[in-house]
């Protein structure tokens, strides 16, 4: 029975921080996650994005931020266990076991670094929307250059609706952006670059049909609370009303709400050995940014491995103490 000091679940941004730290302290470390490669979301959903709130970089795209994370892990020899669910956490006196849909695993402390949990996108109600699936409408960007030249609509009102908009308008020959209200709920500075744009923003409209042969070419759409129609021609609809998330934790035996794991300041969860960063962290006054989690990923460790000794430190060198000491 192999036992491990701290074994991350979750391989997004937070959980990557929190092993590259954990690596730090000369922790013997694990990384379980669902997905079949590191990165969480920021690979998955919108590699091509860019995020404009990590310190440091103006902006940077999310595979890029993604692959300087894991070159950072490079620096340790940790364990990684990828396409793996955890199904299940048992305490023990010694160790807390860690049941996958594959094995189990074994751990002195664990910390979550679950995000919202498995997601998927919330897809176009229509009739003919999954036929046009792949051939049209996209619920996730993967190559921007796919949409070089052609007409673009982008459907949503939050922050990635407008910034694929604007990330669009210099690749695009068209862009639009439609939404079902008068008001984004985007960053302010977000909606100046809009309005400063050649986007045309549309509302408030509702996508009442979508049409086209074997390839999408048209949208139908209806002004809000009025029988006033319009046809939008375009080659591709991008759909970005968010994602559903599943994370239940009823059998883990730790306190959870609809925001996610409540931790107290040392990031530490209802149950002994189980610390949390990144999203699935819930605390007053908590916002969700990737900067966020960041500073939450040491917290977490450090206490972690107080808790397995406690002549361990909180408060540990600066890195470059750590790593010279390595």
């Amino acid at each position: 029975m192999d036992i491990y000091d701290i074994t991350i679940v979750g391989a997004g941004p937070a959980g990557m921080f929190a092993a590259f730290y954990a690596g730090m302290r000369n922790a013997k470390t694990k990384i379980i996650d669902t997905l079949p490669q590191l990165g969480g979301q920021l690979t998955t959903l919108y590699p091509e994005k860019y995020i404009y709130d990590i310190p440091g970089f103006p902006k940077i795209k999310a595979d890029e931020l993604a692959q300087n994370l894991e070159k950072q892990l490079t620096m340790f020899n940790h364990r990684y266990c990828l396409e793996e669910e955890v199904i299940n956490l048992n305490y023990q006196e010694d160790f807390i076991e860690i049941v996958t849909n594959q094995r189990t695993h074994y751990s002195k402390a664990v910390i979550l670094a679950l995000g919202n949990g498995s997601f998927q996108p919330r897809k176009l109600k229509l009739e003919q929307a999954e036929s046009f699936e792949n051939n049209g409408i996209d619920y996730f960007i993967t190559d921007l250059m796919k949409y070089a030249g052609k007409k673009v609509a982008v459907a949503g009102g939050g922050d990635s609706a407008v910034d694929w908009a604007l990330m669009l308008e210099p690749i695009a020959k068209e862009v639009s952006i439609i939404h079902r209200r008068g008001n984004f709920r985007a960053h302010e500075h977000s909606m100046q670059q809009l309005k400063n744009s050649s986007v045309q923003i549309l509302t408030p409209y509702i996508i009442r049909g979508v049409s086209g042969d074997k390839n999408l070419d048209s949208l139908h759409l209806q002004v809000a609370k009025s029988e006033e129609t319009v046809d939008l021609a375009i080659d591709y609809l991008i759909v970005n009303y968010g994602f559903s998330t599943n994370l239940d934790l009823k059998d883990w035996k730790i306190t959870s709400n609809r925001r996610g794991i409540p931790v107290n300041s040392d990031m530490k969860s209802s149950q002994d050995g189980i610390y949390c960063c990144g999203d699935i962290t819930s605390y007053d006054g908590k916002v969700d940014l990737i900067a966020a989690g960041f500073g939450e990923a040491p917290t977490a460790v450090n206490n972690a491995l107080h808790y397995i000794d406690p002549k361990n430190r909180t408060q540990p060198m600066h890195s470059t103490s750590l790593f010279q000491q390595r």
